[in-house]
């Protein structure tokens, strides 16, 4: 199986970022790690090898991301306005270097936005606002609502609220979706959820399915029992739904 390391200076966030590749052809997929996690974890979960027949046979290319969430959304010093700054520039990565990037090793035309946990927030709330750019999104045990404080889960902005807060939290800007060519292209993408029925987010969830059916988005959503929400888990997720 292709194994492809990649790091350069991104301009965009003014830093080395690094990125790892496997496989060698099909639909890409773009992997967003968990809570302030780094490139290489899909790998050293095990996530890679339950996929690994799939890119044998050249059906996936996994293009598996770092993060910066310590910067961003975690970075609890920092006032929460610059916290959503720091995520743009992210996004910006993203669009304008990695998805290049991609497009150039592989010209299938099919992009996959995917994550697990924390990554399934960021996989999620990039389809949905580029909808155009992906044909469907995998989001694992996610949490599309970053304002909200679930058990001990605090809210990542400190209550702090703007338009570039609204904007990229899923669960706020989807219900009041109206712009015709921005929905045509949400309704094309092939959306996959899986929670745990305990997970602290299932509720969360549920929220954004209503959403998505209220705008005519076919999707699926998976409960799956207990909490589900550990690469265990995510392990026996991955074949069934990427």
């Amino acid at each position: 199986m292709n194994r492809e390391y990649c790091r350069w200076y991104s301009p965009h966030l003014e830093r080395d970022m690094e990125l790892l590749i496997f496989g060698h052809g099909g639909a890409k997929v773009l992997v967003f790690p968990t809570r302030c996690a780094r490139f290489h974890e899909y790998e050293d979960l095990g996530l890679v090898s339950e996929l690994r027949d799939k890119l044998e046979h050249g059906h996936l290319q996994l293009f598996c991301l770092d993060s910066v969430d310590a910067e961003t959304f975690y970075c609890s010093w920092c006032h929460p306005g610059d916290r959503v700054r720091r995520h743009l520039q992210y996004e910006r990565y993203v669009l304008h270097e990695v998805l290049p990037l991609m497009a150039q090793k592989n010209t299938h035309p099919c992009t996959i936005a995917h994550g697990c946990s924390f990554g399934a927030y960021h996989a999620a709330n990039m389809a949905f606002r580029h909808p155009h750019l992906f044909r469907k999104v995998v989001a694992l045990s996610g949490r599309y609502d970053l304002t909200a404080a679930v058990e001990h889960f605090r809210d990542l902005l400190d209550g702090h609220y703007e338009d570039a807060v609204y904007f990229n939290t899923p669960s706020h800007f989807i219900p009041n979706l109206n712009d015709v060519h921005a929905l045509e292209h949400l309704r094309r993408l092939e959306v996959v959820m899986a929670v745990g029925e305990s997970d602290p987010f299932r509720a969360n969830n549920h929220q954004i399915s209503t959403a998505l059916w209220a705008k005519g988005v076919w999707h699926a959503l998976h409960i799956w029992e207990g909490r589900a929400h550990s690469a265990s888990h995510w392990r026996r997720m991955v074949p069934l739904y990427v």
